[in-house]
């Protein structure tokens, strides 16, 4: 059994309400410290007592910490300890977890980068740039304390909150009691590579004092589904990350059958369980063969343990996977089924059971079931023409779009609400370091102010 305790502004701390926190088949494997209300509260007012290390120091600690993460022994556990702990527990395969390890060790050394390339050309980062004696845009933070309500369906959701600490944030993290184990070593890492305990705090809480982090910060940003999204929908110091919807986009004349490689990776890719995962596929067209094509290559996928090295669908406990199984029936009623019609839950005899990929086709490009975003691979198949236009494609966090129609791409790119657009044969799960994501997360942090001096 593993202890996970808080990691407050003082060192560790080990509260009296603990959680037990068991793998996919019911075993315990660790016990969680939730920080009571409290002490959450003087740990955000000691944050923001303390100061940002220089930010040579803070680059160069984070590059450290990234390297140590996926390489060393982080509090005692090797990385191959964490990385099948994080697979048992979540029920990511395992060769998922092994990347997103090395995504978030390139992160960290590329966090400078990343930030330097969402600061607006003109402007410096320091006041101290010779160039502000006539004048000139300086970057500066809009606050010092940052907090994040982490997500615990990828570890990679902890790589974006190294820009906030590379930008000098003291940075509070209330990790998702589903998966705690990523931000514990990530922070203990931070620390033991020269950030100081004040400077960035791992807050396991309850209901009740999640509040408490958000209220003590300056800015926040919080994961969750569409009542989080509207919940802090109009608070300026709140960012909410909610679901990604992605979609692929074929239109008249494209090759469907050369993309279909990307369709599924794109449906697939990740054990399917990201915002970045396509949910739907619109065709202009005939979307049947789509469809049909689609569900026979996703049902070739195997049901394996999560840490089988040939695994690549997620497992939950054999409860939660019945759960999602009815939601899924309840959604798609009325849709034809081309895929998942006998069944999504397949059984692997140890309390765990495999949530294999569905795929239905819908009617309409506006129907309600291509907002139902599910954690396994599961894709709503409709037809799209110029009539719904991009009103149908609102609301994306990837567009893969093949079409040859610049007008067309024009809108695409130009649409507020469509967060990424790859044309062509790049799948919605493609992301590479020092590009954004949702935007990039310092135009959130940052502001630019003329300083003369």
């Amino acid at each position: 059994m593993l202890r996970l305790d808080a990691l407050g502004p003082t060192g560790p701390y080990r509260s009296r309400n603990q959680e037990t926190i068991g793998d996919r088949t019911g075993n315990p494997v660790a016990t969680l410290s939730l920080a009571p209300r409290l002490y959450v509260t003087r740990a955000m007012q000691a944050m923001h007592r303390s100061a940002a290390l220089p930010v040579d120091g803070r680059i160069a600690a984070i590059a450290r910490a990234g390297r140590a993460f996926a390489t060393e022994r982080v509090a005692g556990q090797s990385v191959e300890d964490y990385q099948r702990t994080v697979s048992a527990v979540a029920g990511m395969p395992i060769t998922v977890v092994r990347n997103a390890t090395a995504d978030i060790a390139l992160a960290a050394a590329q966090v400078y980068r990343t930030v330097r390339n969402a600061r607006p050309a003109d402007a410096v980062g320091d006041w101290r740039d010779p160039s502000t004696h006539a004048g000139r845009a300086v970057w500066s933070r809009r606050g010092e304390v940052f907090a994040v309500h982490a997500a615990g369906n990828h570890p990679a959701v902890h790589l974006a909150w190294l820009e906030p600490l590379a930008l000098g944030y003291r940075v509070a993290v209330r990790p998702s009691r589903r998966e705690p184990f990523t931000p514990h070593r990530l922070i203990t890492a931070l620390r033991e590579a020269g950030f100081g305990e004040d400077r960035i705090v791992l807050l396991p809480t309850d209901h009740d004092a999640a509040g408490e982090i958000l209220r003590g910060a300056d800015l926040g940003m919080v994961y969750g589904g569409d009542e989080v999204v509207r919940k802090y929908a109009g608070d300026p110091g709140v960012l909410p990350q909610g679901p990604g919807r992605s979609k692929v986009l074929l239109t008249a004349g494209a090759d469907w059958e050369s993309a279909l490689d990307t369709m599924v990776e794109s449906v697939s890719g990740g054990g399917g369980v990201g915002c970045v995962n396509a949910t739907a596929v619109l065709v202009e067209g005939d979307p049947a063969p789509v469809a049909e094509a689609l569900a026979a290559r996703l049902a070739e996928l195997p049901s394996l343990p999560a840490l089988d090295e040939r695994a690549v669908l997620p497992v939950h406990t054999v409860e939660t996977a019945r759960a999602l199984a009815k939601h899924l029936r309840e959604r798609a009623a009325g849709t034809r089924v081309w895929l998942g019609g006998n069944g999504i839950v397949d059984e692997l005899g140890d309390g765990s059971a495999v949530l294999r990929p569905a795929v239905h086709q819908v009617d309409d490009p506006f129907a309600e079931q291509i907002g139902a975003e599910l954690p396994f691979p599961c894709v709503w198949v409709a037809p799209w023409d110029r009539d719904a236009g991009i009103a149908a494609l609102r609301n994306t966090l990837v567009l893969t779009a093949f079409t040859g129609d610049e007008r067309l791409i024009d809108q695409l790119v130009d649409e507020p609400t469509i967060a990424n657009v790859h044309l062509g044969d790049h799948p919605t799960t493609w992301m590479r370091a020092g590009l954004p994501h949702d935007g990039y997360l310092p135009e959130f942090l940052m502001r630019s102010k003329t300083v003369r001096r």
